[in-house]
């Protein structure tokens, strides 16, 4: 009965999640309905001693990096920078390489710390004029994109500024940067698998005699040429954000050493903080923030006059974003005191392999609750410690474990109750039924991936 109440809660996170509720408002229903249904007079302490410390100390942890990358892309897109990458990898490649050319823009955006659904609305107008002259199917536009912005860049690549790479850090002890190479690996099979997926649906729609399609909703206008900031420029802050990210993680690392213990002169007694589970979330915030002045600088006149607006849809977006997962993380630590999970928690334990188990229980509850963070953040508060434990049993390095958690995160989470989807399908104009099989794709891609690398650990050693 037990395993039964903590699955119905999943579940039912995931069903209202589907249907398009709010997960702020009901993630705090379903928690409490399980600990209701397992010791009603729990429910007023779980509530406040557990669910809101969780939810809370989420918000202390990670808020400015939602914050700092919201504002960030805000600014890329307002200043015309986004606009100039896109026109400068087209140039590059050409018209006939429609796809091809909306993917890497969207790697470039997010690698260079741009949020995915920043993305999703700056690259939309290029990909519907790109499709549309290439007689390419509107309905494969999501896919595209989903590939470009919701896979290798959010979670693969060593040293992205993406949450999903930052919020291993802190339980592993890790930096962005880890294993590398594995996560280059991971990286080049989404995108070459990923690729060949999407230009096999092409060749198909070609042989039909299918072409862009008529009648179709939320159609931006043709894309007027404007005068346009130099590519080099444009990219210039995505640069400095990767490059300053890796320089903070080991300055901070150097002269700040494990911890710190703050002790200003009005304070009675110093406060002890763990510098090395905070180190990348630090650099990834200084990095950022330098990208934020850096753009302020190179574009100062149209940010300075669009700023206003442009600044308060940014911290929506990001106060949207974060109490979303946020409140996802207070129910899963809910969820993680029940009788419940324990059975759950066994029966992922029953898996032989570290490495497996981790990526099947983190990609797993980051399909249920259809958030990357939120799944990892629950997956990680709840059994981060069983899982270094059987590492250092089996000289796992701490890095492969980190880039297994966040490629593993990024795996299921695409599944139809999934914010990042559903507003990508919104904005294309489409609907599940036309497109999402294609996001589906790039879902079981992406997850194929995480094997793949842990296969490549254990017969290489490579990390």
């Amino acid at each position: 009965m037990s395993f039964l109440i903590a699955l119905g809660a999943l579940f039912f996170l995931m069903f209202v999640a589907y249907r398009g509720f709010s997960v702020i408002l009901f993630a705090p229903v379903a928690a409490m309905g399980a600990v209701l249904l397992t010791d009603p007079s729990a429910v007023p302490a779980a509530f406040s001693g557990v669910f809101m410390e969780k939810m809370v100390g989420f918000v202390k942890d990670y808020f400015p990096v939602f914050l700092l990358g919201a504002v960030f892309g805000k600014m890329i897109e307002i200043s015309g920078f986004s606009k100039s990458i896109v026109s400068a990898v087209i140039g590059m490649l050409g018209e006939r390489q429609a796809m091809l050319s909306i993917v890497l823009v969207g790697a470039i955006l997010t690698y260079g710390g741009v949020s995915l659904f920043v993305v999703v609305f700056a690259v939309y107008p290029f990909a519907a004029e790109m499709f549309r002259q290439s007689h390419i199917p509107k309905r494969l536009i999501p896919g595209t994109i989903a590939l470009g912005a919701f896979s290798f860049t959010m979670d693969s690549l060593p040293g992205t500024p993406q949450i999903q790479n930052i919020i291993p850090t802190t339980y592993f002890k890790t930096t962005a940067f880890a294993a590398p190479v594995l996560g280059v690996i991971g990286a080049i099979f989404i995108l070459i698998v990923g690729m060949t997926y999407l230009e096999w649906q092409r060749k198909r729609a070609v042989a039909a005699g299918e072409g862009y399609g008529e009648g179709h909703s939320n159609e931006p206008p043709p894309f007027e040429h404007e005068s346009l900031a130099p590519a080099w420029l444009a990219i210039l802050p995505l640069v400095l954000v990767f490059g300053l990210n890796k320089l903070f993680t080991t300055l901070i690392k150097t002269g700040y050493g494990a911890s710190y213990d703050l002790k200003l002169p009005a304070m009675a007694t110093p406060v002890h903080v763990s510098v090395d589970k905070l180190a990348a979330v630090w650099a990834v915030e200084g990095a950022l923030l330098a990208g934020v002045i850096a753009v302020l600088v190179l574009a100062w006149r149209p940010v300075t006059a669009r700023f206003s607006e442009g600044g308060k849809a940014a911290v929506a977006g990001a106060l949207l974003a974060s109490i979303n997962t946020a409140s996802e993380y207070g129910f899963g630590a809910v969820i993680a005191t029940l009788p419940g999970f324990l059975v759950i928690r066994d029966a992922l334990g029953g898996i032989p392999n570290p490495l497996v188990r981790e990526a099947v229980t983190v990609t797993s509850l980051a399909g249920v609750t259809g958030s990357a963070s939120g799944g990892m953040s629950i997956a990680l508060a709840a059994m981060s410690d069983e899982f270094i434990a059987a590492a250092k049993a089996h000289d796992i390095p701490m890095a492969v474990l980190h880039r297994v958690a966040s490629m593993a995160s990024g795996g299921m989470d695409t599944l139809p109750h999934n914010g990042a989807v559903i507003t990508l399908l919104m904005v294309c104009g489409l609907t599940h039924e036309q497109s999402y099989k294609d996001i589906f794709a790039v879902t079981l891609i992406k997850t194929m991936a995480v094997f793949v690398v842990i296969a490549v650990y254990y017969l290489t050693g490579w990390v």
